[in-house]
């Protein structure tokens, strides 16, 4: 099985961006997570006006955060981390070196695909864990039933159908930053 065209939409949003590496994943969810994961965050504060996944995330991975009154406008950061999220953003030349910068490309998203998201990041080695965890740990330049050097994984990759037409529809969008949309998840009654 090849995975050029994954390879090549993360390539083509290098460019695009002008971020020195990019992972795709499938949601900008995951991709924050394995951020999250990988700096070790233990605490964060972050604006309270984002999707509920994320409140729910940082449970997930004991992380202790404060949501605060924030209005944002494309991206928003992770405090105390390098970590943002840019799920509402995508433009030329976007990259702000030394963070990490967590897209999506959900229906309301600049880009429109589904179920696709993408970490943008200067440090190589995060570039080189993060590739393998997205894919169930593996090198997807090997078939995987070939694989002598597993490492744990999530299984975070996007379809190649999905990737295609990411490559695809790249050219055509027109560049912006979406205002966040979302209400107060201080005013959400989550249960754990």
């Amino acid at each position: 099985m090849s995975f050029r065209a994954l390879f090549d939409f993360e390539s083509a949003l290098a460019e695009y961006t002008g971020a020195p590496y990019v992972v795709l994943t499938d949601g900008c969810t995951h991709a924050i997570e394995l951020c999250m994961r990988h700096d070790q965050v233990r605490q964060t504060r972050f604006t309270a006006y984002t999707y509920l996944s994320v409140p729910m995330l940082m449970h997930h991975l004991g992380i202790e955060y404060e949501m605060i009154t924030e209005k944002w406008n494309g991206e928003y950061q992770f405090y105390g981390t390098r970590i943002w999220d840019s799920a509402r953003r995508l433009e030329r030349n976007m990259y702000n070196p030394g963070t990490m910068q967590c897209l999506s490309f959900g229906w309301t998203k600049p880009l429109q695909l589904g179920k696709v998201g993408a970490i943008l990041l200067d440090d190589a080695e995060a570039y080189r864990k993060f590739s393998r965890q997205r894919s169930d740990g593996r090198d997807l330049n090997i078939p995987w039933q070939d694989e002598t050097d597993l490492v744990l994984g999530y299984h975070y990759c996007p379809t190649l159908e999905l990737c295609a037409a990411g490559l695809r529809l790249l050219p055509t969008i027109e560049p912006k930053s979406q205002p966040g949309i979302y209400p107060d998840c201080r005013k959400i009654p989550f249960k754990y």
